[in-house]
């Protein structure tokens, strides 16, 4: 088992760490105030590659493997958890659905330009009525003609009002259940698609995030995207990637928060010495550090075996339950070792305590993992 990382990772690193830190961080906190969504960044970070890390270069991208993604999203957490929010949902849920499903027409007219920046990619599945019951959706969709009329809401749909290309879930056959959903690709401006409340969130404040109403919205015949009452598997298969980038965000959240800490400990006198030197707050740090190493490793191992066509789905629904609860405790005791300072918005510990509890919700709350992975064990022992 190999744990280093490519001469060619190590330098994707290193380059998207600077990037991160000479471009985000100075903003992070002021972004975080207004929630204000960082359209500065966008074609910056299109021209690092960051926005088509996962697309092949024959449709524009960069065409990097699972672990290298994984690395990005954790360096720019380490940052700021938004814009590692709307890195990795832009490439994980969007860009990877139309990837892996759309047939060779669509792969062109829509990857190149998410890949180059030109438009940014959401994905909408959850409703007001449905969250973790995924299948339980409501918007329905009708054929009339050669166009398919989408009718219905949906709700926190990242870059849900910034988006130029949105793929939609909607039940074309209520009969089927879970079986009768389809996915559609619609594009921005399009007549019957309208942006509602805009939410103003907890955390990850400078990351878009908003309902969407669509009132006898007409998409082509050619906008099916995948089969047709066969998006619930393709669902499926997208969130368990989606799940890696999102342990790999925790990490990053983690690490930044720890960091922090480290810094302010080793600066902080009391009792006439650095609190750095205090047995209570060693021992917070030294569990911080190695819950934030585990966790990349289970992040890591999943990334891998994504990367080696093997099954990863317990292996993803462990590395975001493990990190996403990680990155939580490890905010709150960067909070505990800022003491009053942590509740204050002049350090940025408490930015990232908000920031990380997006991590046990989005793409499958810490209970949905937890199913998951029980699942998948007691198939495995019924296949022996």
């Amino acid at each position: 088992m190999d744990f280093e990382l490519t001469e060619e990772q190590e330098l994707l690193r290193q380059t998207v760490r600077n990037f991160a830190e000479t471009e985000i961080a100075p903003g992070a906190s002021a972004r975080d105030e207004a929630a204000r969504f960082p359209s500065e960044l966008i074609p910056k970070m299109a021209e690092l590659g960051l926005l088509g890390m996962n697309i092949p270069q024959a449709y524009g991208g960069a065409g990097l493997d699972a672990v290298s993604a994984a690395i990005i999203i954790e360096e720019l957490a380490r940052v700021d958890g938004a814009v590692a929010l709307i890195v990795a949902s832009h490439n994980s849920l969007c860009a990877a659905h139309i990837l892996n499903f759309g047939n060779e027409e669509q792969k062109r007219k829509y990857l190149p330009s998410l890949a180059g920046g030109k438009m940014l990619g959401a994905w909408a599945l959850t409703e007001p009525g449905s969250g973790s019951d995924a299948a339980a959706l409501k918007t329905r969709a009708t054929l009339d003609g050669d166009h398919w009329l989408l009718n219905g809401e949906k709700q926190f749909t990242t870059q849900g009002s910034t988006a130029g290309v949105y793929v939609i879930m909607a039940s074309t056959d209520r009969s089927q259940g879970k079986s009768g959903i389809s996915a559609f690709i619609v594009e921005r401006g399009s007549v019957g698609l309208r942006v509602g409340r805009v939410e103003n969130k907890l955390g990850v404040r400078a990351s878009d995030t908003a309902a969407l109403h669509l009132e006898n919205l007409r998409v082509a015949k050619q906008n099916l995207l995948g089969e047709r009452g066969g998006a619930f598997k393709d669902v499926l298969r997208i969130l368990y990637g989606g799940r890696v980038g999102v342990g790999a965000m925790a990490v990053g959240i983690a690490r930044g928060a720890l960091e922090e800490a480290l810094k302010y400990a080793k600066g902080r006198t009391q009792f006439g010495k650095p609190i750095a030197e205090l047995e209570a707050i060693q021992w917070m740090l030294a569990d911080m550090a190695t819950e934030i190493d585990a966790a990349r490793l289970l992040v890591h191992r999943a990334a891998r075996l994504k990367d080696n066509g093997k099954s990863f789905v317990k292996a993803a629904s462990q590395a975001k339950l493990y990190a996403a609860e990680t990155a939580m405790r490890a905010t709150a005791k960067a909070i505990q070792i800022h003491g009053g300072y942590g509740y204050i918005k002049d350090y940025p510990v408490e930015r990232y305590f908000r920031d990380a509890k997006l991590c046990e919700i989005g793409e499958g709350t810490s209970e949905i993992q937890r199913m998951v992975i029980a699942k998948e064990l007691l198939r495995t022992i019924e296949d022996r």
